[in-house]
């Protein structure tokens, strides 16, 4: 089993930045496709972001696309998302989610390890 476990959360003013980290464990090979979706209170989850298992390939929903970049560390078995220009509507539960097969992309069904959640909270 692969242990998945979220970091950096917090609340900030609208404008402002945050880098949240997923740190991976229990499993001899952690380097999985990985992707970050948030979910706001009375909303459905949605993808946020994506990387391929060594950060050749990344993707973006059109709402963080040019705020937000993915990256990984595989010799820290460590995922990042770096949040720039947060606005109040980036206000979500932040989970970070890594999938068994060779890629993953936007579905939530193709992630099979998830974290707990980060809160994110950005005021006006």
């Amino acid at each position: 089993q692969l242990k998945l476990v979220e970091s950096g959360g917090g609340l900030v003013l609208a404008g402002g930045s945050l880098r949240l980290s997923c740190a991976a464990s229990g499993r001899t090979s952690s380097n999985l496709p990985t992707g970050w979706f948030r979910q706001a209170p009375g909303k459905e989850r949605e993808f946020v972001a994506a990387i391929d298992w060594n950060g050749g390939a990344t993707l973006y929903a059109d709402s963080v696309k040019g705020r937000f970049a993915i990256s990984r560390d595989n010799a820290k078995n460590t995922v990042s998302l770096q949040m720039n220009s947060l606005q109040p509507a980036d206000t979500a539960i932040y989970s970070c989610a890594a999938a068994s097969g060779p890629s993953a992309g936007r579905r939530v069904v193709a992630y099979t390890y998830w974290g707990p959640g980060t809160q994110v909270t950005v005021s006006s």
